[in-house]
């Protein structure tokens, strides 16, 4: 993020390089930056003649180049943008004898999505040299609450960990579908709302009370009949709240209590960086440990296994989710 910041602030102060390669897993930020620049390099008035947008499955590298040496028109620079430039990832190469020596007064966009470039190669080498080689990297599950506090502190709003919990395990990490859902929030609640589980509910749909993380918490109490009230309405929801992530959730948790189990500093501090998790959920994992000894954690992982694959439909086809759910948690608390 802070590097899509010192991006963002060069092009606003028209610290401009010739090519802007961005590629990489995650791609929120590629199109983030290809739109900034698409929106903020040229004057509105300047755009006509001097603003292009191709697409990858639509041109050669030969076309690009030929657009890119093309000279502006009564402005300083022009812009051609690549938008799923991955589509030539069989010829991209071709691209490394522009890279060597572009034209000055073009500002040339590729946009790269779910690849990435051989770095031993020519062509990313002269892209570092001459140009800017952005990797959009994809955020492990547990940084993602993180960015979305980070997201939301400049617009002047906060969250709770819990709600922003709730929007990981609803919407996974998928950028920029967690963004389009803070956007619709951001328009609904005034400014310096702090976001609550109840606000999520109300304004996306997802309930506070009835989701896998309360699940979870469920479980490390041992608290059977909110856990079964959960499952069973996951049951009768099956769209909802396919027992595929469900498992998944659990299989995590308890790997991270196993991984608690063998931790000597079990202060709340070092808890939380080992696990890589918000301090706001580590008593969750201090109070599971009490009520799994790692004998039982080790039993509870290998059942996961064992569901995660009848959960995919393998020796268990005529079996409906729900009632393999309800199996599962029986395992887990007896």
């Amino acid at each position: 993020m802070d590097e899509v910041k010192q991006l963002v602030s060069d092009i606003k102060n028209k610290k401009l390089k010739p090519i802007y390669f961005l590629m990489g897993e995650e791609p929120y930020y590629i199109d983030k930056i290809s739109d900034f620049i698409e929106n903020n390099v040229l004057a509105e008035e300047e755009r006509g003649f001097n603003q292009m947008v191709l697409y990858g499955r639509d041109v050669t590298v030969e076309d690009i180049v030929g657009n890119a040496k093309r000279f502006p028109m009564m402005a300083e620079h022009q812009v051609v943008i690549v938008k799923e430039a991955q589509d030539l990832s069989r010829t991209i190469e071709k691209l490394a004898t522009y890279a060597d020596n572009p034209q000055p007064t073009t500002v040339l966009v590729i946009n790269y999505k779910y690849k990435k470039i051989d770095k031993r190669k020519a062509l990313y080498k002269a892209l570092k040299k001459k140009g800017v080689v952005f990797e959009s990297k994809k955020l492990y599950e547990n940084q993602v609450a993180d960015w979305i506090r980070r997201v939301l502190s400049p617009k002047g709003y906060a969250i709770t960990p819990k709600a922003a919990q709730m929007l990981v395990e609803f919407l996974g990490t998928d950028l920029s579908k967690i963004n389009n859902e803070l956007e619709k929030l951001q328009i609904i609640l005034p400014k310096e709302t702090q976001i609550s589980p109840e606000h999520i509910e109300e304004n996306i749909g997802i309930s506070k009370d009835f989701n896998n993380f309360e699940l979870r918490k469920a479980i490390g109490e041992k608290n059977a009949v909110k856990a079964y009230r959960i499952v069973n309405y996951f049951a009768e929801n099956p769209k909802d709240n396919p027992m595929v992530v469900t498992v998944s959730l659990l299989f995590n948790f308890f790997s991270q209590l196993l991984q608690f189990h063998g931790l000597k500093d079990k202060s709340p501090r070092n808890v939380a960086s080992a696990l890589k998790i918000n301090p706001y959920f580590v008593n969750e994992y201090i109070t599971a440990a009490r009520n799994y000894p790692m004998r039982k954690v080790s039993a509870v992982v290998a059942t996961l296994r064992k569901f995660d694959v009848k959960s995919k439909g393998v020796s268990a086809n005529a079996v409906p989710q729900g009632d393999l759910l309800k199996e599962l948690l029986s395992i887990i608390l007896n």
